[in-house]
């Protein structure tokens, strides 16, 4: 890696002709990345002003270090082709003064590194330094800083949705609508999201509409990135986190965190160890059960990173990552019972994930070549309370219960090469394999007093899912400003079913099916970038889920409800990137016109037992906006906001012969802000307010019109932060108008009487967080 003040030497790199007036070192530096056709991040490290004037040829590398030699405050490094990162001399002092906007965060969404603000994507990108300082630790967490949706099941059991590109509230066959991707290797197909602590990241990074051409044709609504910490071969850091918190008639909560990293061979090898251990106090009493505060959730897990970069051309990146999940009982609630239930059984919940990653990367002049390869362990499992359906599995139960269980393993490839440097003609090639298989059995178990239980149900079901594809995407700026750019994703999917199928009321059965699905996501776009920085963009992109087979139930599904078809989602999008006020205040909105085709969606049978179909069609015309805004005297503000419109049509008759008019779980509007304000208080002390909040309007759970509304919610948190250097303490309060809203109306499919069931926030919760680092 190519560093300053004194690291090491920089690959030869072609000269060019600066010309640098005197000025803040900030300025002289964006000067040096303007006139080298390079991206430059962190100028704001660097404080004062440099006296250095210069008009000679020289290699940006030699320009860097003229302007800021070993006796600066800060130092530049090389952190990609023709990016150049600049930090503190002090890593522990690296904190954010202010919230940054999304623009100084350089992403990779399009696997290569950018300015969001250079990309006809619709991108929202947050370094994990502004999450940590929000006390955001999950996805879930992150609405004011992402302006993204989920539903709220229960930790580890929810679906992630953007732009109101919903199937549905349930997780089951049908491939997630949202990818999410620890740095380059995906985590999900058809499961719940991991729900991994957002614990030593360096930034996320969300992309919207279709991601088909570079990340694959069946996450419809875009893509959740995680982009982790990776070793500082320039010395050894660390930190330490400790929280605790109280909530309102419930139990504490509390976790711990940290990472150790350290250069372990010169400034050619390091590795960064990070692990947490987080206990969320339950706050619902099962009164049946005379459980209280049952639904407590432990998280747990580590990562660790080791990085080998033996020169300027050649990177090795070896990534090992684990977590644990589990949830004693379920979150919801029977409507007017307040945050009391009423269950015969408790409802667990188990969500682990285990994985490893290498990457490789050779960089030469004209372009680089990246290979990712990891293997995913996946398992998650529920146990519900059926005792309301059991006369549909037996005759003879005091009590039953349902039980899932899926293991999963995905090997994945994903090998492309990119061209480098800042001409008018760019490109990126790359090929995709990645080969899943999971086996998901499931059981009705009838209970007796005193007696173990007995299956009268089971469904050993099994599934082979391989996907191969090559893509690429071509960009050519046409004249000064104006750029197209064509791409594609050429893929064959093949998936195979095995299932037998017990009953205690019906025959034995089996299933054995596979088909093989073959299509083509195209993505085109045109851009203008104007001579003040502003983007106009317009773009056309492609999403398409393969079909599947149905297997289970006590008595076989009609014929035409065996399998589900292949959906399609074309998207038209307009988008308006904006900067003003010297890059204080940015602007960001698409506008978006949406058809989806044969909806899959998976839903549930009378008996409770799942099921994956084609809904019907939908219609979907919405408009995004993020601004952002950083003033001088320490205040930031961070809005987002989207509303949506959705329309069904053309009602698939063996399914419903009449949908709800729009999608479930997309309501019209939601949004959120952060406002923050930051000031010295004492010596080099500084202190920080934070407040946010998010707004989640009303939907409907399901597309059965008999189902009610819920939503229409507001959730809130305040924040109040003392820091000097590496070391401080936050004071939070979260709901803290201890609001008791109805934030999810499903929590059992057992339910044949449709009980209105609900889902409560987590009553006013007040917490501490201390931290040092160095």
């Amino acid at each position: 890696m190519a560093c300053g003040a004194g690291g090491q030497a920089a690959a030869a790199a072609p000269a060019v002709r600066f010309h640098i007036e005197p000025k803040a070192t900030s300025e002289a530096l964006l000067d040096v990345a303007l006139q080298a056709n390079v991206t430059l991040i962190g100028a704001a490290a660097c404080a004062g002003y440099s006296q250095e004037r210069f008009v000679a040829a020289m290699t940006v590398e030699q320009a860097l270090d003229r302007l800021l030699p070993a006796s600066a405050s800060c130092t530049w490094r090389m952190i990609a082709p023709d990016t150049i990162e600049i930090v503190p001399i002090s890593r522990a002092a690296l904190r954010p003064a202010a919230p940054v906007t999304v623009s100084e965060v350089l992403v990779t969404t399009t696997k290569r590194v950018r300015d969001p603000r250079q990309l006809a994507v619709a991108v929202t990108a947050v370094r994990g330094l502004d999450l940590q300082a929000a006390g955001a630790s999950d996805a879930a967490d992150s609405g004011a800083h992402l302006g993204m949706l989920s539903t709220n099941l229960g930790p580890g059991r929810d679906k992630l949705l953007l732009r109101g590109l919903s199937d549905g509230a349930y997780t089951g066959r049908a491939r997630s609508t949202v990818a999410t991707y620890l740095d380059d290797i995906p985590l999900n197909y058809n499961a719940p999201d991991p729900d991994l602590r957002l614990s030593d990241v360096d930034r996320v990074e969300i992309a919207r509409g279709p991601q088909g051409a570079l990340y694959g044709a069946g996450f419809l609504s875009g893509v959740y990135r995680i982009v982790s910490n990776k070793p500082d071969l320039s010395g050894p850091t660390a930190e330490a986190r400790v929280t605790g918190a109280v909530t309102e008639d419930g139990a504490p909560s509390g976790a711990i965190e940290g990472y150790i990293n350290s250069p372990i061979w010169g400034d050619g090898i390091g590795i960064r160890l990070s692990a947490y251990d987080e206990v969320e106090g339950g706050y619902l009493d099962d009164v049946r059960l005379h459980w209280n505060n049952a639904n407590r959730t432990q998280r747990e897990g580590a990562r660790l990173t080791m990085s080998v970069e033996p020169d300027t051309d050649w990177t090795f990146l070896l990534t090992g990552a684990t977590q644990h999940l589990r949830s004693d009982d379920t979150q919801y609630t029977t409507a007017g019972m307040g945050l009391r239930r009423d269950n015969r059984i408790a409802e667990p919940h188990v969500n682990d994930i285990t994985l490893g990653t290498a990457k490789l990367k050779r960089s030469w002049g004209w372009g680089e070549l990246t290979s990712s390869t990891g293997v995913v362990r996946h398992s998650y499992g529920s146990l519900y309370d059926a005792t309301a359906a059991q006369d549909m599995f037996t005759a003879f139960a005091d009590t039953s219960a349902y039980t899932e269980q899926t293991d999963a393993t995905m090997l994945v490839e994903d090998l492309y090469l990119t061209s480098r440097g800042g001409g008018r003609f760019q490109w990126l090639v790359g090929v995709y394999g990645s080969s899943t298989t999971e086996h998901s059995p499931s059981a009705f178990l009838a209970q007796h007093v005193n007696l173990p239980s007995v299956p009268v149900y089971s469904d050993d079901r099994r599934d082979w899912i391989d996907e191969l594809a090559a893509y690429g995407e071509v960009s050519y700026e046409l004249i000064p400003g104006w750029t197209l750019a064509l791409g594609g994703r050429a893929f064959s999917i093949h998936t195979r079913t095995k299932s037998h199928v017990e009953s205690e009321v019906f025959q034995p059965r089996d299933l054995d099916r596979s088909a093989t699905y073959q299509n083509f996501s195209p993505k085109v776009s045109l851009q203008h970038q104007f001579a003040g920085g502003a983007l106009a963009y317009a773009v056309y992109s492609e999403g398409y889920r393969a079909g599947g087979f149905n297997s289970g139930g006590p008595e076989p599904l009609p014929a035409a409800n065996e399998t589900y078809a292949p959906d399609r989602l074309r998207n038209y999008e307009l988008g308006l990137k904006l900067q003003a006020l010297d890059r204080r205040l940015s602007f960001n909105s698409a506008v978006f016109y949406d058809l989806w085709n044969n909806i899959q969606t998976d839903q549930y049978r009378p008996s409770g037992i799942p099921f994956t179909t084609n809904a019907g069609d939908a219609r979907i015309l919405g408009v995004e906006t993020e601004l952002g805004y950083r003033s001088p005297g320490g205040l930031s503000v961070e809005l987002n906001g989207r509303y949506t419109q959705t329309r069904t049509f053309n009602p698939n008759p063996n399914f419903l012969s009449l949908l709800i008019d729009g999608l479930p779980n997309a309501p019209p509007f939601s949004g959120g802000a952060l406002v923050s304000y930051q000031r010295p208080v004492v010596g080099d002390w500084q202190m920080r307010l934070a407040g946010e909040t998010v707004y989640v309007g009303r939907s409907r759970v399901t597309f059965d019109t008999q189902f009610p509304e819920m939503g229409g919610y507001v959730r809130a948190k305040l924040m109040l932060e003392l820091r000097r250097r590496g070391i401080g303490a936050q004071l939070f309060v979260t709901n803290p108008t201890n609001a008791f809203d109805d934030t999810f109306a499903f929590g059992n499919q057992f339910n044949p009487t449709l009980t209105p069931q609900v889902t409560p926030q987590r009553p006013r919760t007040f917490g501490l967080t201390l931290f040092a680092a160095y």
